[in-house]
């Protein structure tokens, strides 16, 4: 009876390929374990890697470490008594049979030794339907991976069209912006020279007028000396009343509008206005007008090392038209420090008024990482949609549908959307970096010391630009936009 209980342990600690004690052990995903060498040489010819026993799959191929726990086993099993026969399938003549014990022999039934048995024909139906199992899953992943395929040559294929219908309207509209600026070129040039004719032609009437007059007033002069000359007094008296007729009204120059060197300085410097609003229109509203990043397979996986995530980055500087005038931005506006006084800045529309807080100058569309360096007891980290509310309570970040917001405290953090607060859990530092992938609608969080922690993350849709954001708590908290290339 000990020798039997010796032989159960042994079957369990058997191998069920090479039915041998386990050599170098290893104990797969589902639980079975095997000779590292038999599973090793049962994957390399599978397309699929499942387990021998439940069949079990497993995506990517397992990676297969040693069970030390039961190699000791097995080696003190070995010293317990000498290992059975050989287990393989075995035949004999007509009456084959096969069996989980015995292969590779020629025996006839009453030489198993008591073992179950059976027949080659049945072991054979039920391996052929384990192969059949088999090719239906390799054909099914087949099917699936052909419609796949095809999905995404559509999806390529849209996008080619896509673009080219884009770039045709964009050239369409750019040509008519540009018969436009040529009409409007045209129109100007013409309106200057019929003004340039008809301030031409005044003058030149006008000269033309002053010249017949100094040549009348010259012939009269040489009559009025002619006559100052006569020696007759009878002459004189008599031509002198009709030499003195009554000049007409002289003409002067001052009856035009003369303005030497400036006539059409009004024109100049109503095209330069136009010039600037329109550069300010392109400037402002041409992240709108840029195609977002293109990106076939939908979004590429978020990277998981610092490297990776630096490959993302982004320089962030604030704006001063939106910080609050308790906040002091330094270091080329890309650090931001709460004051106990206000400071002097200038009325502007975009300024927050309620809280201390700022925005970045920058809109942050397709996919961008930055860093925040903080100090002192605590510091909102957020993106904001532009437009968000500059007074009130619903002008705070979080505490509305258009900013997200990581609130760092001195040994703690929490997170703020629309004024919902669920819990933060991970290593307090005074580096947190930001992961964005506008498209994906993927907003992510981390703990930078030595290595990187997630600390929060966001899945949701982003319907504009965004902005990143800071707000410092308490009187000398800190916040600064790292450099990071």
């Amino acid at each position: 009876m000990a020798q039997k209980g010796v032989q159960l342990d042994r079957e369990t600690f058997s191998c069920s390929i090479c039915l041998d004690l386990l050599k170098d052990p290893v104990t797969i995903p589902c639980g079975h374990s095997y000779c590292m060498k038999c599973i090793k040489q049962h994957w390399d010819g599978e397309l699929i890697h499942s387990c021998p026993q439940c069949r079990q799959s497993f995506t990517p191929r397992p990676v297969l470490l040693k069970n030390t726990m039961l190699a000791a086993l097995v080696e003190e099993l070995k010293k317990t008594g000498p290992p059975p026969a050989p287990a393989d399938l075995c035949y004999a003549g007509a009456g084959d049979v096969s069996c989980d014990v015995c292969t590779g022999r020629k025996l006839r039934a009453y030489e198993h030794k008591g073992h179950d048995t059976v027949s080659a024909a049945a072991e054979r139906t039920e391996r052929q339907r384990e192969l059949e199992g088999s090719r239906l899953n390799i054909q099914q992943r087949i099917q699936d991976g052909e419609k796949e395929v095809k999905l995404l040559q559509q999806e390529v294929e849209a996008v080619n069209g896509s673009a080219e219908k884009a770039v045709e309207d964009s050239e369409k509209m750019f040509t008519e912006l540009i018969r436009l600026m040529e009409k409007r070129s045209s129109d100007v040039k013409q309106q200057l020279r019929s003004q340039q004719e008809r301030e031409v032609s005044g003058v030149r009437e006008l000269q033309e007028k002053l010249e017949q007059e100094i040549s009348e007033l010259k012939r009269r002069d040489a009559e009025l000396k002619l006559l100052s000359h006569t020696e007759d007094h009878n002459h004189f008296l008599l031509s002198y009343p009709s030499s003195l007729p009554a000049l007409s009204e002289a003409t002067h120059s001052s009856s035009i509008n003369i303005r030497p060197l400036r006539y059409f300085e009004d024109v100049t410097a109503a095209l330069s206005a136009v010039r600037d609003k329109l550069q300010d229109v392109l400037r402002e509203e041409w992240t709108n007008v840029s195609p977002t990043e293109v990106d076939v397979l939908l979004s590429a996986a978020e990277p998981t090392t610092r490297a990776g995530f630096l490959t993302y980055s982004q320089e962030i500087t604030l704006d001063p038209n939106t910080a609050h005038t308790w906040l002091v931005l330094s270091e080329g506006s890309r650090k931001a420090t709460l004051m106990r006084q206000e400071q002097s800045y200038s009325s502007h529309p975009d300024r927050f008024t309620y809280y201390a807080q700022v925005l970045s100058r920058e809109s942050l569309t397709g996919r961008c990482y930055w860093e925040v360096e903080r100090r002192g007891l605590g510091v909102s980290l957020a993106v904001s949609y532009k437009n968000i509310s500059r007074a009130g309570r619903e002008s705070i970040f979080g505490y509305n549908d258009k900013s997200w917001s990581l609130e760092c405290f001195h040994n703690s953090y929490s997170f703020l959307y629309n004024s919902i607060n669920p819990p933060v859990s991970g290593p307090v530092s005074s580096r947190v970096g930001v992961y964005l992938d506008h498209r994906a609608g993927v907003l992510s969080f981390y703990s930078v010391s030595e290595t990187m922690t997630l600390l929060h993350r966001v899945q949701t849709t982003f319907t504009q630009p965004l902005h990143a954001g800071i707000r410092p708590y308490h009187c000398g908290d800190t916040a600064e936009f790292c450099k990071l290339k």
